[in-house]
């Protein structure tokens, strides 16, 4: 991967650019049965707004970008259709997206009038505290969570995966993608501990929310959720990291840094400890990156 003078660097010059690099989570992908209507419920029960989408029939796929704004400032969840397919298998792995809002209850009243969604999780504080959320799951089954927040500029505000060690998970997104540790909470009377890691405060950002559960070091990921795709100012530089930190904890790079054919940009792409795949690539706006 490293060549002339990049070639030989010593590991502590290497994980020094996660730190320097000023990355950002861009969006997440995965897999739907009917795009139309999974589009339907996020605008009209969720208030997201369809920012682009592209159907590329030589390929046999649509896509479309959904967020709460514009893609170079903010989260967008990239839904997929395939020709033919209208139904996947969301596994054990994948916990949730969340959306914060200033009024779960007015919210769920909103998606309960539609005909599209559902609350599955009626609105209240949570156990133990006062934060309210709901739940409310989409027309194929992705769980959204609903969380009464203050004015953001990110509502689109957590991926929720499950992993096996969650101190590995940890030490991974942080000494290969320069993550923070913005929050540890055990909840040992439920028997789960959760980490949210990102690029700045919860209020401000989209975070991963990585979930831990007493004794289940394995999941199921079946075939729905794809990836979350993080900007970064220089691929080969964040691949030379990652690769690095996989040798100590585990992971592989799956796509070496280069060029994405035909698109003005370039990429690399990985596995996490637990599989779940990220990608990195240089923020360049309306690009798609779903391999299918």
């Amino acid at each position: 991967m490293a060549t002339g003078s990049e070639a030989g660097k010593p590991a502590e010059v290497v994980l020094e650019w996660p730190k320097q690099d000023k990355k950002r989570m861009l969006h997440a992908v995965y897999r739907v049965g009917d795009l139309d209507r999974t589009i339907k419920c996020y605008t009209e029960c969720f208030g997201m707004k369809l920012l682009r989408k592209r159907d590329v029939p030589e390929e046999k796929y649509t896509n479309a970008f959904l967020g709460f704004g514009p893609e170079d400032s903010n989260f967008a969840l990239e839904l997929t259709y395939n020709y033919g397919v209208d139904k996947y298998d969301i596994g054990a792995g994948f916990g949730h997206f969340a959306i914060a809002h200033e009024d779960v209850y007015k919210l769920a009243e909103t998606i309960k009038s539609s005909s599209c969604c559902k609350i599955t999780r009626e609105p209240g504080p949570v156990k133990g505290g006062s934060t309210v959320i709901a739940f409310a799951p989409d027309p194929d089954g992705y769980m959204f969570e609903l969380i009464q927040r203050g004015p953001t500029p990110e509502p689109l505000c957590q991926v929720m995966l499950r992993v096996g060690e969650l101190d590995r998970s940890i030490m991974f997104y942080e000494k290969a993608l320069g993550m923070k540790l913005l929050r540890k909470k055990d909840v040992p009377q439920y028997k789960y501990t959760i980490a949210m890691m990102g690029y700045a405060e919860e209020d401000k950002t989209t975070v991963l929310e990585l979930t831990y559960n007493y004794g289940v070091t394995e999941y199921n990921k079946g075939n729905a959720y794809a990836q979350v795709a993080i900007g970064t100012d220089d691929v080969y530089k964040s691949a030379e990291a990652v690769e690095l930190v996989t040798k100590e904890l585990g992971g592989k790079i799956l796509r070496q840094p280069g060029p994405l054919p035909g698109l003005n940009t370039k990429i690399t792409s990985f596995l996490d400890p637990d599989g779940w795949k990220v990608v990195c690539l240089l923020a360049v706006l309306c690009i798609t990156l779903l391999y299918l």
